[in-house]
């Protein structure tokens, strides 16, 4: 067999990690809705509180990188924040050409409700949510000596 052709348990390994990812993901998608909020709108704000050390706040490049999304699409999704109320825009202190995108109180609130919940759930799946074994993944062999 290649080296290249996947065995049966790297396929199975691969199953397991997208199934038990997918499973996180819709209990997300579930709570946000719940609460008002598209998981964007929750990924964007939890980014702007979590996703730059010593700051709570991004640009939209910034936002765009973290959310593998287009720029144009995160400009849109930054204007149905505002109008939610949960986000506001400020320009930037040290470069007047940027823009920072900041939480506002209600979207502080929004955030901490949230992001409890999830790592409340990711606890929950402590032992069950697994990254597959570098083995388990065809990972480099052990070379004996």
């Amino acid at each position: 067999m290649s080296k290249n052709t996947l065995q049966k348990n790297e396929f199975e390994a691969l199953s397991h990690f997208r199934y038990q990812l997918r499973r996180f993901l819709r209990f997300s998608e579930d709570l946000t809705h719940q609460h008002g909020v598209t998981h964007l709108q929750y990924l964007l704000m939890l980014h702007l509180k979590g996703g730059y050390p010593g700051r709570e706040w991004a640009t939209v490049g910034e936002l765009s990188e973290r959310l593998q999304a287009h720029h144009h699409g995160v400009v849109s999704l930054v204007s149905r924040c505002e109008k939610l109320g949960l986000v506001y825009r400020e320009q930037g202190k040290i470069d007047r050409r940027e823009v920072e995108v900041h939480l506002t109180p209600a979207g502080e609130k929004m955030i901490a409700k949230l992001a409890r919940q999830h790592r409340d759930e990711l606890l929950n799946l402590q032992g069950i949510f697994q990254v597959p074994d570098v083995e388990d993944l065809g990972g480099m062999e052990k070379t004996k000596k």
